[in-house]
């Protein structure tokens, strides 16, 4: 089975048109739609020198584009890019092509969506208020809550908060956060990864786990209360476990993903081992959604120095969630049939 994946380019100014098109370069299993400008693509080719046919995006037609070429939906730029240069009149045009890919995705009209980078600054110059790639998805999809997870060969990382700074931090680590994530995650394991019944690793949010109160009572107060009332619902959590020996060989094998309680607990250990190699995912929503675990690098735009690792890697997480996302759902009107 062919599955269909927009693609939206990200900054034009950035590497993600650089990475589009040197995506198109090799066939792929999956249908993959680029939603942007072509003319943006063509521009980029051209710097970059390198061939590329625009095939026109058709609804009825899933074949995975041949080597050179790339199916795109049509999405205008508000004024020509200029390479490693923001543009906050293109900030509007950004938004469009992620409401395009999303609204696909919600009407099945895509399996899957794939982001390249954003500039969140030049967007927000742009007169938008915007936080990013999840906070936009969350909204636009009417979740109640998403989740973002980090993966990369050997290790997943879901976060309880994303980007608060510190200080803001223990006051966030609430029962009602920690159930809501926990859930989402176990869900989502099961759901996208085929695990029937996924052990999820959790850190502590002190040293040491709190040490039994002597460096905190978080762990105690809110943490592990939270974490045995959401087993006694048949989760299988483990923890909260101290992060500076979690994040070890020994302990990584007994679980299948890490809830870390900060930003800066999990991912610094994530991109050390698998930067350039990693996917950003988004749990907790209708649709998949999956990203590089970069930014626009405007300096490297136009050279073909940019490294498409991280974007095959979120390419091939998404086609996995994919197919696991079709197989359960035969599953499901097969059980219907033979109850029927």
């Amino acid at each position: 089975m062919h599955y269909r994946l927009a693609l939206t380019v990200g900054e034009p100014s950035g590497i993600g048109p650089d990475l589009t098109v040197e995506l198109a370069q090799k066939t792929h299993n999956s249908q993959i739609v680029a939603v942007c400008d072509p003319d943006l693509l063509l521009r980029r080719a051209k710097i970059l020198d390198l061939p590329l046919t625009i095939k026109p995006f058709v609804s009825s037609d899933r074949t995975p584009a041949k080597a050179g070429e790339i199916w795109v939906k049509a999405t205008p730029l508000k004024e020509p890019e200029t390479v490693g240069e923001l543009n906050p009149a293109n900030g509007p045009y950004i938004l469009e092509t992620l409401s395009q890919a999303a609204q696909g995705c919600l009407d099945g009209e895509f399996d899957a969506m794939v982001t390249a980078p954003v500039h969140k600054g030049v967007i927000n110059e742009a007169g938008i208020p915007f936080t990013g790639h999840t906070e936009f998805l969350e909204e636009y999809t009417h979740s109640e809550r998403v989740v973002m997870m980090l993966a990369t060969k050997g290790l997943m990382v879901a976060l309880v908060t994303t980007h608060l700074p510190l200080k803001d931090v223990p006051d966030a680590i609430t029962p009602e956060r920690i159930t809501q994530i926990s859930t989402i995650l176990n869900k989502d394991l099961k759901q996208y990864f085929g695990l029937p019944n996924p052990n999820i690793l959790v850190c502590g949010l002190n040293p040491h786990a709190g040490e039994g109160g002597h460096m905190g009572m978080e762990e105690i107060n809110v943490i592990e209360p939270t974490l045995e009332a959401l087993r006694k619902q048949g989760m299988t959590l483990t923890g909260p476990l101290p992060a500076d020996t979690l994040f070890t060989d020994k302990v990584l094998q007994q679980g299948d993903a890490v809830l870390a309680m900060y930003h800066d607990q999990g991912l610094p250990v994530l991109k050390y081992k698998g930067f350039g190699q990693a996917a950003n995912i988004t749990l907790g929503m209708p649709i998949i959604r999956t990203s590089v675990d970069h930014g626009t690098a405007l300096d490297l735009a136009g050279t073909g120095k940019a490294d498409s690792g991280s974007l095959y890697t979120a390419i091939d997480y998404a086609e996995r969630m994919a197919k696991s996302n079709v197989n359960r759902k035969s599953g499901e009107s097969a059980t219907q049939g033979q109850a029927v």
